[in-house]
């Protein structure tokens, strides 16, 4: 695996970057916000994948459709998309030349947003589940590790929950089943030195942040001392299904913290995904991960532009996201 660090102004640019100095088969397995700037360094690897012929067959072969940008407006006013976020998304699906609108509404997504999936193994830093109560950071935490250990790689899991009640048991059950141990960090300091100790023993490191109030000062200003403390990557979980512009407002202060990435959680729950769009793109966060199942083993995918595109745009009943399958046929799209 090669390994190459790219820094510029916004995602975007960024990931065009990759894109051209190491191709499309590369894996994102690092982000972060520049050092004194309010930039993007991005760390990508090069390893052999498969190409996404799926994806690449369907573009090539969209016909039909007059309406295209009509349909795509009328999708995502269902999903509660911000106007200014929708008229600029349904202004690249009409300029992107599809004529099917499920495909339109792809490249629109792909043209306004980054997609960087989480690492299954080889990530350079920990990463941190961070975002507000209720979000899903625990299960997520689960999952992540869940992931990585089924394929046989070696995981650390830390959690810095000792706020919540429960907290800690809840992801310790989780841990036990997938014979892990649930190390225990309390602050700054505490949680530095278990990073530490940790270096170069585990494949992946996923820890698990307090739910913090992110319109509170003193709790951003206490996840940030646990950011820099541990030299971590901060992830924002979301729950979908919530306000567009309070989303947008809580992806914003997260940003602002080093959050580079997004990852949507239950996914399933709900139908509207309008809040994670603007979380997104006030962020300036990249879409990696979703959960879509409440079991730990399974349901959490990464998401492309074409698998959030089909979330909006099902073209049938079959292509709801109503079981594991569906998430496993999307990624790979």
């Amino acid at each position: 695996m090669r390994l190459k660090s790219f820094t510029a102004p916004t995602m975007a640019e960024a990931m065009e970057l990759v894109r051209q100095e190491l191709g499309d088969d590369a894996i994102i397995v690092s982000t972060q916000r520049a050092a004194g700037s309010k930039g993007v360094r991005i760390t990508a690897a090069l390893e052999s994948v498969d190409a996404d012929l799926a994806v690449a067959s369907m573009l090539e072969e969209a016909t039909g459709g007059s309406e295209v940008s009509e349909a795509v407006r009328k999708a995502l006013s269902e999903h509660s998309v911000p106007q200014r976020l929708m008229d600029r998304l349904v202004n690249a699906a009409q300029t992107s030349g599809l004529t099917q609108p499920p495909l339109a509404c792809a490249a629109a997504l792909e043209a306004g947003f980054t997609f960087a999936h989480l690492p299954e193994h080889g990530a350079p830093r920990p990463f941190m589940l961070v975002g507000p109560n209720g979000s899903g950071k625990s299960i997520a935490a689960a999952k992540l590790a869940a992931r990585s250990v089924l394929k046989q790689w070696q995981v650390g899991v830390v959690t810095c929950d000792n706020i919540r009640a429960g907290a800690v048991e809840q992801l310790a059950a989780f841990t036990s089943i997938l014979e892990i141990d649930l190390v225990r960090a309390r602050g700054p300091e505490s949680l530095s030195r278990v990073v530490e100790s940790m270096n170069g023993m585990f494949d992946l490191v996923v820890i698990d942040s307090p739910g913090l109030n992110p319109f509170k000062q003193s709790d951003m200003d206490y996840l940030q001392a646990l950011i820099e403390a541990a030299d971590v990557e901060p992830v924002l979980v979301m729950a979908a299904g919530g306000d567009p512009e309070e989303a947008a407002e809580i992806g914003e202060a997260f940003a602002a913290i080093g959050a580079t990435r997004l990852f949507a959680s239950r996914l399933d729950t709900t139908r509207r995904l309008g809040s994670i769009l603007a979380a997104a793109e006030a962020g300036q966060m990249a879409f990696c991960d979703v959960s879509a199942s409440p079991h730990v083993a399974s349901g959490i995918s990464p998401i492309s532009a074409v698998a959030l595109a089909r979330l909006i745009m099902p073209q049938s009943a079959e292509a709801e996201p109503k079981d594991e399958t569906f998430w496993t046929e999307a990624s790979a799209s």
